[in-house]
């Protein structure tokens, strides 16, 4: 001790370092020389597959959970667990991917694949707690942002947009194929194998992220920033999307993609269990549906998209597929028969190309140093619908009695029998959802299209992976946005190259 009562200045400062010690190794549960081979995409690919394999599996068995659990109001309570389960994700995706910055990413996949696979056991244990797990996970449901930072880590800028494409196709692929096995072992086996199988699915995933996943992030980079403090500017999911106004075009398509996105978010939601409860679609006709569906919209995002690109320009292929988006609402809200769900599906392929072109039109509207901003303002825009429209399709399910009309069988008026079911509109979520989207190709009819797109900057394409949520906002193949822009050798990062790519 001192004369003046105090701890000396230098075993202070070795307390110090010993608590920032203890602390890097609580908050980092796994060292960064683990793993197999240099970090790479195909890491990222086999994480991203395993972990959406596993909820596909639960496509079946969740349906009828969910109508046992909540058999008055099935479309409500599955719009309201949806809904805070999106809000949630959009509030702590820019959190998580500050923290990812100065503790490395490995971390960060481990506990966003842990928390957002939890729930799938809890699906025979305690239904009720399942479905409040699920509404929890939101908070850490940000995998694709942590996995789309690792992979800026590891590419190059000339190699970023196929990283992501390929990404972003392992997602799709893994949810064209589950659904259909989980269908046919739940016919064969039944529900419980299915959630075993999940399960375990998604414990191989924890498992390969701790043994074969390796820090992406460089180590001079978690060195330089550990301890440094998360301001609320970084953290706040609202940030980017309060300089909406400051530019007339940015504002236009930020309308544009906010009424066309709202109703998507909502259709994603519930669609399936709509098919199940309304138009009684079996769960090996979900299945397959969903696989046909998936098949063509890969097509319709690579090779149609490509060719409208080219021929027929930026803006007109966004208003091209607001129009098969309009299309298809309109299907589904009116439609009764299978037949035309199946019609409808294929239109709804097609529409999938509104948000690709969106993408690629706000890289050529807005200034190169505003790039990431302006990307960072539309993956805001959608991680916010994703909490809203789900609550807003089952809280219109809910007004229009839609669990009811499945009850009523005929109703006697003037000795002839009609079918109340037949009478009414089967779908008024996405009839609602094809008038916003109406008034979403209005503005877009408004959006000048700049046919010389800006140069985009190593650090602004960084700062855009660094926000993107579910969806990625890539440059598509061929176009002039999948030139690498120069960079000078003080920017250069020794990233990895990776082959596959």
């Amino acid at each position: 001790m001192s004369l003046n009562g105090h701890v000396p200045i230098f075993p202070r400062l070795k307390a110090a370092s010993l608590c920032c010690e203890v602390a890097r190794g609580l908050c980092s549960p796994i060292s960064p020389g683990h793993g197999i081979g240099r970090p790479s995409v195909s890491h990222a690919v086999v994480v991203i597959f395993l972990e959406f394999f596993a909820w596909g599996l639960l496509t079946t068995p969740m349906l009828t959970v969910l109508h046992e659990t909540f058999p008055q109001h099935t479309f409500l309570m599955n719009g309201l667990i949806q809904g805070v389960k999106g809000l949630l994700s959009f509030m702590s995706a820019p959190l998580i991917g500050a923290l990812s910055d100065v503790w490395g990413r490995r971390s960060f996949l481990l506990v966003t694949v842990f928390f957002t696979c939890a729930p799938i056991p809890l699906m025979r244990l305690s239904p009720w707690w399942y479905f409040a797990a699920i509404s929890m996970s939101g908070a850490f449901s940000v995998t694709f942002s942590v996995i789309f930072a690792y992979v800026s880590d590891v590419t190059e800028e000339h190699e970023r947009s196929t990283a992501y494409g390929l990404v972003s196709a392992t997602f799709a692929a893994s949810l064209v194929t589950s659904p259909a096995i989980g269908a046919y072992l739940s016919a064969c086996y039944g529900d419980n194998l299915v959630v075993l199988v999940a399960t375990l699915v998604a414990l191989a995933d924890i498992c390969f992220i701790l043994l074969a996943v390796p820090e992406s992030l460089p180590e001079k980079m978690r060195l330089n920033t550990w301890g440094a403090p998360i301001t609320w500017e970084q953290a706040d999911p609202f940030q980017s999307m309060r300089k909406v106004g400051k530019d007339p075009t940015v504002l236009l398509i930020c309308i544009t993609v906010f009424l066309s996105y709202l109703p998507e978010a909502g259709q994603y939601s519930s669609f399936f269990l709509y098919l199940r409860q309304v138009i009684n679609f079996s769960s090996a006709t979900i299945a397959v549906f969903i696989g046909v569906v998936g098949i063509l919209s890969i097509i319709a995002q690579t090779l149609i998209l490509t060719v409208l690109m080219r021929t027929i320009g930026n803006k007109n292929t966004v208003l091209l597929g607001l129009g098969f988006q309009i299309l298809q609402l309109a299907w589904y809200g009116f439609g009764s028969e299978p037949w035309m769900m199946w019609a409808a599906g294929a239109v709804a392929a097609m529409s999938s190309i509104t948000f690709p072109a969106v993408s690629a039109l706000v890289s050529r509207s807005a200034d190169p140093d505003k790039q990431g901003l302006v990307q960072g303002m539309i993956t805001g825009i959608r991680g916010l619908c994703n909490g809203l429209g789900p609550a807003l399709y089952g809280l219109i399910f809910f007004m229009f009695n839609v669990d009811s009309y499945r009850k009523m069988k005929f109703c006697i008026y003037n000795t002839v029998s009609l079918s109340i079911q037949k009478s009414l509109i089967p779908g008024p979520p996405f009839l609602l959802g094809s008038c916003t989207v109406v008034v979403a190709f209005l503005v877009a009819l408004f959006i000048p299209e700049n046919t010389e797109p800006p140069v985009v900057t190593c650090a602004d394409a960084k700062d855009t992976s660094m926000l993107a949520g579910v969806h990625i906002n890539t440059p598509l193949p061929g176009s002039d946005e999948d030139t690498p822009a120069p960079t000078s050798d003080e920017d250069f990062e020794p990233l990895l190259q990776d082959s596959f790519v």
